[in-house]
């Protein structure tokens, strides 16, 4: 059995799949001729028996599962409503309850005529765009009071022609305002965008009856849940050369976003995480080979970005992003060098640093140990070598150095933990409990197997506090469940991803299909699926946790409990989490990182609800003003709180700047991970179990 993490499906799974790079043989709308080939036609009959006998929930293929397929595709293919005519809708409306029909019947018509009319209508709004540039860039009005709406998800579709076109005006004098508040001239403006819709353009023609089956039948799979997907060949290629790490990349999770390309997770160690450049939600609008022109990749498809962010050891990769930070209507951006490298285990391995703290008057000492992933190194284990790694060896022998420092406590550190080996999650839990089950795996015949610590004794039993985030996922949330279900630690930080289910890769005649066959449960029997870890003290999160997690992915399997493995116990975190709460909040309302972090997010709240954007020049350049404005005195202000010198305007990135490898930043500047320690403090306080000084 495989276990995939969160990433691995959002990598290379969201979006349509693989074009070819290369000039196309097609003549214009040569689509019309696209026909699903009877290898293909195979393949989905396949796809339609094996959800059937072995998805873990077996839903029935049926009318209501074809009203989600059949949104889920319009979803897809114009998921800002900018493209179909409501005569379109009207038209498709009639399959509305017919695809579960079609599927069983291997009838794939209906999925290539919706897709063949979407490829029309591109192509429509692409003449129209690059006619209005035709007319000069000067031409367009920008001192006119109009607005144009970017958040169309629920937007009515355009009843014809007339209001299409009078979308994309707005659209094109949005793109030529962005560009224009972000520095560049109008014959470079000009230049951008027509080589943009000219390239978009060109990638319409190369479209194969492939990338149509592809994007068809894996919504019909994500119908199912959104780990569940269907891999053209070249798609389970590329699936491969990932899982592999055969082919070196940034360390980035990437995601589709409309016509844009989406950070979701930087890898720990990573050469995209070594920048300190880069951030989650970050957007990604063009790739450059080392120090050659920078290709504009708005518009293309999250495949054809993954294969020009890859490349040789060693060679450079330069990113220009919009910075999640950015309000929706700025595209200022900055570019971002990254050398590519694989993410070599011993960077990825378990660190420990002690955290000194004063509280109360007293000096205390923690031990904090950071994991960044649960890794084996399987080759060194299977072939018997003694000192293989591991994340369980590791902590072992920082556990063992920590004490002999005398440490009051430790802090386990696992933001940012995408997860890994299970068998590793298992075996951590073992050092820290005496004996008994660590983790339940429920298959689709409801069959529980469970997974145990049947060594007695726990190597570490003092006090200890786990940090986590909405990136921490998969075995992070089994090993951390398994810890507050034992009561062996508090939970403090964020909610974690929710990422509980077991995947599989079934081959076909015709590509995989990866499918979802197992869920996860800890001992106390609740699943971390779609719910993951609630930690028992909150920190405000710095990821919107409505974007990024599995609650945020379409059709995810809900959050449920089954029989507990264990009987439960007396909780001794209990009693004392409404004042180590009360604590927590005095201090971080006078913390200068905390009140920076929480009117930060109220800002990005507050620009990311704004569901208009104005078309007016000086209308932009003065939200803009006023934004940098506030952002300034935040920064400033917690600037003043840790005594540096205030700033006059917000700093720049340096694209030449080096990654650095100063990695020596104090762990009691961490806010969140200091935070952390004060709560263990206050707890052992309140417990009466702190060592007298």
């Amino acid at each position: 059995m495989k276990h995939f993490l969160p990433s691995t499906t959002l990598a290379l799974l969201i979006g349509l799949t693989v074009l070819p790079m290369s000039a196309s043989s097609f003549a214009a709308n040569s689509w019309d001729n696209l026909q699903p080939d009877r290898d293909e036609v195979i393949a989905s009959l396949n796809v339609v028996e094996l959800l059937k006998r072995h998805h873990y929930s077996k839903p029935p293929l049926d009318d209501k599962r074809s009203e989600i397929i059949y949104q889920s595709y319009l979803k897809l293919l114009d998921p800002a409503r900018s493209y179909f005519l409501a005569s379109d809708i009207a038209e498709f409306d009639k399959w509305r309850f017919q695809f579960d029909d079609f599927l069983k019947s291997g009838d794939l018509a209906p999925g290539f005529t919706i897709y063949k009319r979407y490829l029309d209508r591109i192509k429509s709004r692409l003449d129209f765009a690059l006619a209005q540039l035709s007319k000069g860039v000067d031409k367009i009005d920008l001192n006119t009071q109009e607005t144009l709406l970017v958040d169309r998800k629920d937007a009515p579709w355009a009843k014809n022609e007339a209001e299409l076109d009078d979308l994309w005006r707005k659209r094109v004098k949005d793109e030529v305002l962005r560009l224009k508040i972000a520095g560049k001239d109008p014959a470079k403006i000009q230049e951008t965008l027509t080589k943009r819709y000219k390239n978009q353009l060109a990638r319409l023609g190369q479209t194969r009856s492939e990338d149509v089956f592809q994007a068809y039948l894996n919504t019909f799979a994500m119908s199912y849940d959104p780990h569940t997907n269907y891999l053209s060949p070249d798609s389970a290629e590329n699936f491969d050369i990932n899982m592999s790490l055969s082919l070196e990349g940034i360390g980035a999770v990437l995601q589709s976003d409309n016509d844009n390309v989406k950070i979701v997770r930087l890898v720990p160690a990573g050469p995209a995480a070594k920048t300190k450049q880069v951030a989650t939600a970050d957007k990604i609008i063009g790739v450059a080979q080392g120090d050659k022109e920078m290709v504009d990749v708005i518009g293309w498809r999250l495949d054809e970005v993954v294969k020009l962010i890859r490349g040789p050891k060693g060679s450079v990769v330069r990113l220009e992003i919009v910075p999640a930070s950015n309000a929706p209507s700025d595209q200022t951006t900055k570019i971002v060098s990254i050398t590519r490298e694989a993410v070599k285990l011993e960077e990825q391995a378990a660190k420990k640093s002690i955290l000194h703290l004063n509280q109360d008057g007293k000096d205390y000492k923690l031990g904090v140990i950071e994991i960044p992933a649960f890794y084996l190194d399987f080759k060194a284990y299977r072939a018997g070598d003694p000192e293989y790694k591991s994340t369980t060896r590791d902590v072992k022998k920082l556990l063992t150095e920590l004490q002999s420092e005398k440490v009051d406590g430790v802090v386990i550190d696992l933001r940012n933990n995408g997860g890994g080996s299970l068998q590793e999650a298992t075996e951590l839990t073992s050092l820290f409990i005496d004996k008994g089950p660590t983790v339940l795996v429920r298959n689709a015949d409801g069959k529980v197997d469970v997974l145990e610590d049947e060594n007695s004794g726990a190597f570490y039993k003092g006090p200890m506090a786990l940090l986590v985030n909405r990136l921490s996922a998969s075995a992070s949330e089994i090993f951390a469940g398994a810890m507050q279900d034992y009561h062996r630690a508090l939970i403090i930080g964020g909610q974690t991803f929710g990422k509980g289910t077991v995947q599989t890769i079934q081959p076909l005649n015709h590509g995989e299909l990866k499918l979802t066959l197992a869920k996860f449960y800890r001992v106390s029997g609740q699943s971390t699926q779609h719910q993951g870890v609630l930690p028992d003290i909150g920190y405000p999160s710095i990821i919107d946790t409505k974007e990024i997690g599995e609650s945020a992915l379409p059709e995810a399997m809900t959050y449920d409990t089954i029989k507990p493995a264990i009987k439960p116990a007396v909780d001794p975190f209990k009693p004392f989490l409404a004042q180590l709460q009360s604590r927590h909040d005095v201090r971080s309302a006078k913390d200068a990182e905390f009140v920076f972090i929480e009117e930060k997010l109220a800002l990005a709240k507050k620009l990311m609800s704004e569901k208009t954007v104005s078309l007016n020049e000086a209308e932009r350049r003065k939200q803009h003003a006023d934004i940098e404005s506030q952002q300034l005195a935040m920064e400033n202000v917690r600037r003043k709180a840790k005594g540096e010198e205030p700033l006059k305007e917000l700093k720049k990135e340096d694209e030449d700047a080096l990654p650095s490898d100063d990695d020596k930043t104090k762990p009691e500047d961490d806010a969140y991970l200091a935070e952390t320690g004060r709560i263990l403090l206050d707890y052992l306080g309140l417990s009466g179990s702190v060592a007298k000084k």
